[in-house]
């Protein structure tokens, strides 16, 4: 155990020689590029509640067998992980969120060490919602309401939309960044500024910065753009959840914007073979992109990348937000 001091806190570091990726990549790695991203990443994450997805055992080697599409299955050895462990410092930040599995005790990341806590127990992947913390009215007992259905006072409020665009089975990025710009053309043609992100695989997200609103109004609002963009280019859109249908074209899922449903966070590493990163990225980078490997970016590529160009993801904090269009 290495005792190490973030922030004015004291942590316990384990492992660190530990590979966590098959080309060798450390625990000690892993806890320096949050440590070392953390300024960047926190206000993209904080007043949102976290899911992790942990590696205790370190990223298996890909598969050999073809991926066809629809959801990725965990690597053995991995899983989401919502609720505060037992062993949570108490300096931690936690917020209970009533939800149909129950009450869930999420983990909220507010400062650096945080991260650093979280890196230590191989969370590699950190996901949070559209929604924040903050915009909703917390009960007598401490518990947060997720949002419903129907709308009733105090519900906790989306202040983004994400476009997720998952390409099927015969795509790649370059096809997924395509779908980016045609998407963004919508977006801006609403009235909004969007924000494009790598997913560290195969998909790109595109994000907008919004006022605050209902998450349902968010959700309908990306599933109209779902409809609109499958009429309009049927050749390479697909509004079906079918794996099959999905084939060779992009689907643009708009549950991500559920309540209850969470995106990989700006910044955040990746559980796939090789060490990656959710990446915002410049429009004319992804126009640009003639390879699959111009928009792969490793830790080290995006520390880079933050010293050189800022958080291209900035648009999504601004205070003057846009109001969510009209989802009809």
């Amino acid at each position: 155990m290495t005792a190490v001091r973030v922030g004015g806190r004291t942590l316990g570091l384990s492992n660190l020689d530990k590979a966590l990726y098959p080309d060798g990549w450390t625990k000690g790695e892993v806890i320096d590029y949050y440590a070392r991203i953390a300024d960047t990443m926190l206000p993209h994450v904080r007043d949102r509640a976290l899911t992790r997805l942990r590696f205790p055992g370190g990223v298996p080697r890909a598969s050999t067998a073809p991926h066809t599409g629809g959801t990725t299955p965990l690597a053995a050895g991995s899983f989401y992980e919502k609720n505060a462990p037992v062993s949570t410092p108490a300096w931690v930040r936690r917020q209970p969120v009533r939800t149909s599995e129950g009450v869930i005790d999420y983990v909220v990341a507010e400062e650096t060490a945080t991260l650093v806590w979280l890196a230590n127990l191989a969370a590699l992947e950190l996901h949070v919602p559209q929604w924040t913390i903050a915009s909703g009215v917390v009960g007598p007992d401490g518990v947060l309401d997720l949002p419903g259905e129907e709308p009733r006072d105090g519900e906790p409020l989306a202040d983004r939309v994400v476009v997720d665009l998952d390409p099927g089975a015969g795509m790649d990025v370059l096809d997924s960044a395509h779908a980016a710009l045609l998407v963004a053309q919508v977006l801006a043609g609403d009235g909004l500024v969007p924000v494009p992100q790598t997913s560290g695989s195969k998909g790109v997200q595109v994000y907008a910065a919004v006022a605050p609103c209902r998450a349902r109004d968010a959700w309908a609002y990306v599933k109209g753009l779902n409809a609109a963009m499958a009429k309009a280019r049927p050749d390479f859109f697909v509004a079906s959840m079918s794996v099959e249908q999905r084939r060779g074209r992009i689907y643009v899922d708009h549950n991500q914007d559920l309540p209850a449903r969470n995106t990989i966070a700006p910044y955040s590493l990746r559980g796939r073979e090789r060490p990656s990163v959710a990446t915002p990225v410049s429009w004319e980078e992804l126009a640009a992109a003639t390879r699959p490997e111009d928009l792969h970016f490793s830790p080290a590529a995006v520390l880079d990348r933050v010293a050189q160009h800022g958080d291209l993801a900035a648009d999504l904090l601004l205070d003057d937000r846009p109001p969510l269009p009209d989802a009809s």
